[in-house]
């Protein structure tokens, strides 16, 4: 199987990457089009501002490429925000594989953003490697709404899609590479 990393010169590539040797696989890192559209599987890593991804999706000419693919595929954090419509982090308008908008989490009393640390999910697609009740690892400011796409949530303050699914895509919120054997279940589960 040729799984391709995209490199967009930010975001989690070494851990995701050693998360992956873990099931035997050594993912192709790259940036480049032709490498990526004809991967077997492909996974969108991403920490860092939605701007400068979106930035970096349209200077290595990734924009058709990402938004046309037809094989499983998996956006990480950021990853899995650049799949929606539109952020209000920098005013960004993403890939719009999934209708929707990612919103700034509003910090409360006992709820600073960003929301670092392990929160409990609740699960609504058996096929994901996941069963409600298990934590996951999660860093992030911003998160998408809920909608139909939701596969599994989670609470910070209010509901956050944990992962989404939308035809070939899935996302994941939360870190897999740091979600101990929960997350070795979802990374699994996709690989399979």
């Amino acid at each position: 199987m040729k799984l391709v990393l995209v490199d967009l010169g930010c975001g989690n590539l070494g851990s995701v990457r050693l998360a992956l040797g873990r099931f035997g696989i050594e993912p192709v890192v790259t940036a480049d089009a032709e490498e990526i559209v004809s991967a077997d599987k492909v996974i969108l890593p991403g920490v860092g501002a939605a701007g400068f991804a979106m930035e970096r999706i349209g200077a290595l000419g990734l924009r058709g490429p990402l938004s046309s693919l037809k094989q499983p595929a998996l956006g990480i954090c950021l990853g899995m925000q650049l799949l929606f419509d539109r952020s209000d982090e920098e005013a960004t308008d993403c890939l719009g594989i999934i209708p929707g908008q990612v919103r700034r989490l509003e910090p409360a009393p006992g709820l600073p953003v960003p929301h670092m640390g392990w929160s409990r999910v609740e699960v609504r697609d058996p096929e994901l490697g996941l069963v409600s009740g298990d934590y996951l690892y999660f860093a992030h400011s911003f998160a998408c709404d809920d909608g139909p796409a939701t596969a599994a949530s989670a609470t910070h303050g209010r509901g956050i899609p944990a992962v989404v699914r939308s035809g070939n895509w899935l996302g994941a919120q939360f870190h897999p590479e740091r979600s101990g054997e929960a997350g070795a279940r979802f990374l699994e589960s996709f690989l399979q």
